[in-house]
């Protein structure tokens, strides 16, 4: 990118739910297209991603762990993270549970900005695709390193997943 992007982190309201639900779709397909067939990132699962996004954000206590980035007038990442799910044995009692950003605001800081807001110093636990260089490369020079366990991310057949830990 020739020109730093400028960005700003706030808290997201219900009303971002579907741009929320649209850079995650967007940024799974980038990140994920070679290893998931195509019906990960059709309509339906657009249509799954708002859902959600609408359920979280309807909450009466909305997530403490959860920022947007925003740039040009428009969402183009989020953070979220909170007490660990689907993890029978946590290593942490802090999980990330996603960040993604738009392919296009990659290296621009906004993923850094979003990390230090999220879990600070914090210890946290998280789940990467084994097969996503940059990604793993990002939490190693956040200080996560690979603890030994993987599983199959849920919703897949074969998306192997390891566990950072800081």
């Amino acid at each position: 990118m020739s020109e730093i992007a400028r960005f700003h982190l706030r808290a997201p309201g219900l009303a971002d739910a579907d741009a929320i639900a649209e850079v995650h779709l967007t940024t799974w397909h980038a990140t994920y297209a070679h290893l998931l067939p195509d019906c990960h990132f059709d309509n339906n699962a657009l249509e799954q991603r708002k859902a959600m996004w609408r359920f979280t954000l309807s909450s009466k206590q909305p997530p403490q762990r959860l920022r947007v980035a925003e740039a040009h007038g428009g969402i183009v990442g989020f953070e979220y993270a909170g007490t660990p799910l689907d993890d029978e044995d946590p290593a942490r009692d802090l999980q990330l549970y996603t960040l993604y950003l738009l392919p296009e605001h990659q290296g621009t800081g906004a993923g850094q900005a979003l990390l230090d807001a999220v879990l600070a110093e914090n210890h946290a636990q998280l789940w990467v695709a084994k097969d996503n260089p940059r990604a793993r490369s990002f939490y190693r020079r956040n200080g996560f390193v690979p603890d030994g366990s993987e599983k199959i991310c849920p919703g897949t057949t074969d998306l192997v997943e390891v566990r950072l830990v800081r």
